[in-house]
């Protein structure tokens, strides 16, 4: 095959891969993400009819992450072993059961409970689609190919505001003259049992739609599965020529403790900005509970611009450690200058600043471990770093909510969440020129015509 016939197949066969797996991933982490934050959305009314402080709502809301980290990296070897389609489901449908039965907290232990176990079901499921993501796609598409599906988190708030807000407000009335209306359910309890029904569904198409590996795929011509093939395997043969990584060494390296560090630090950034936006808007004298969801929307918005136009350019640009490193100084200024801000406005104008970096980054940092690691030590590596670094998903949370207990306000939290971003884009810094650069035998800049870009 000569080499431009093999740079047409290939691209043809990116572009199909891309049109057929990036959309559908999406619309499953849009599910998965919902189900994440929609707590966040009911959390005014959850807090008030459950009597929970905010250090409780805070805790339970981190929680997830504890069991999230316990069943990160098992689970991503399984997927590992057993192939996407098979164990993506069984997460999807698990965690769907569980989300839905966040109808039935009534303590504060109950709701504790149904948070770790929602994390112990979920766990693996976004790094194992970080691991699907390199069966498919070559060094040079992969920021762009993670910043694609991964739009779904910022869409899930856009999407999960109104939505949200809709079930809470109108099912109760929907169902005031009904046979439903004696259970006396409020519009949180609906929230959570509807908003779990798409996820259960996806789970099950995922059997019958998801392909594990190119080698099977039945939608590409016999050409294009050899070019993508050959490419993928090109890709590997070089990184392990540099260097194979054993699984044991994947989660001792210092170039994956350090990436682990750095996840942490915005995990804690992320989930304290993601589970207390609303509050935060709301706590504004002239926004209501529902404006306050509604607004979530623009700093949204904002973020799933961020992350699309930092992917293509990280892509386009070959650079990874600096475009994250100044994603997190960006969302480090705007997190930093909205503790300070008491208009509404001007509030939000810097909470879009933060929300732009904060999720600019996903892309080219999802690209760096398996730019050096491959095989089960990718799919370990992976984990290793997601499950790890979530544990800043419950810390915070948590602390936002002991300091809007101790102080009334939500300054030193917004602050601490700041540094923290800060201290991300610091160690980033610190990473090896390495790990920044795809040991890659590829032809000509991996430009291809007809690829999906």
């Amino acid at each position: 095959m000569i080499a431009s016939e093999r740079l047409l197949l290939e691209g043809t066969a990116l572009r199909k891969a891309t049109l057929r797996i990036i959309p559908f991933l999406f619309i499953l982490y849009l599910g998965a993400y919902l189900d994440r934050i929609n707590l966040s959305f009911a959390a005014k009314e959850f807090k008030a009819d459950l009597h929970f402080s905010e250090t409780v709502y805070g805790a339970g809301a981190g929680i997830f992450f504890l069991g999230y980290f316990l069943f990160e990296i098992p689970s991503n070897l399984m997927l590992e072993r057993s192939g996407a389609r098979l164990w993506i489901a069984r997460i999807m449908i698990s965690w769907a059961i569980i989300s839905s039965l966040m109808m039935f907290v009534h303590t504060p232990f109950s709701f504790y409970l149904v948070r770790f176990l929602l994390g112990v079901a979920e766990a693996g499921f976004f790094p194992g689609m970080i691991f699907y993501l390199t069966v498919w796609f070559p060094k040079r598409e992969r920021a762009r190919a993670v910043s694609r599906f991964m739009t779904a988190v910022p869409t899930a708030a856009v999407i999960g505001a109104p939505l949200s807000t809709a079930i809470m407000k109108y099912m109760p009335l929907l169902v005031a003259h009904t046979s439903l209306a004696r259970h006396h359910l409020h519009g949180w309890q609906w929230l959570f049992l509807l908003e779990g029904v798409p996820s259960f569904v996806l789970g099950f198409i995922v059997l019958f739609y998801l392909t594990d590996r190119p080698e099977i795929a039945h939608w590409l011509l016999p050409g294009e599965k050899q070019a993508l093939i050959e490419r993928l395997d090109r890709e590997r043969t070089a990184t392990e020529q540099r260097r194979h990584y054993t699984l044991l060494q994947a989660f001792t390296n210092p170039q994956v403790l350090i990436l682990t560090g750095i996840y942490f630090c915005l995990q804690v950034g992320g989930y304290g900005f993601t589970l207390w936006l609303p509050e935060i808007l709301k706590g504004f004298k002239s926004i209501s509970s529902a404006q306050g969801n509604l607004l979530t929307i623009i700093p949204y918005s904002v973020a799933a611009v961020g992350m699309i136009s930092v992917g293509q350019h990280s892509d386009r640009t070959g650079e990874r450690k600096g475009h994250v490193a100044l994603s997190c100084f960006i969302s480090a200024l705007g997190m930093g200058a909205s503790a300070f801000l008491h208009l509404p406005a001007l509030a939000l104008v810097a909470l879009s600043v933060a929300a732009f970096g904060l999720w600019g980054y996903l892309g080219p940092f999802w690209s760096l471990p398996t730019s050096f690691l491959t095989g089960a030590a990718a799919a370990g590596g992976i984990a290793f770093i997601n499950s790890f670094g979530n544990l800043g998903g419950f810390l915070g949370p948590y602390l936002m909510g002991v300091f809007k207990d101790r102080l009334h306000n939500f300054t030193a939290g917004l602050l601490t969440l700041a540094g923290s971003i800060l201290l991300a884009g610091l160690l980033t810094l610190t990473l090896h020129r390495s790990v920044d650069t795809a040991p890659e035998e590829v032809i000509a800049e991996d430009t291809y015509p007809f690829s999906a870009r």
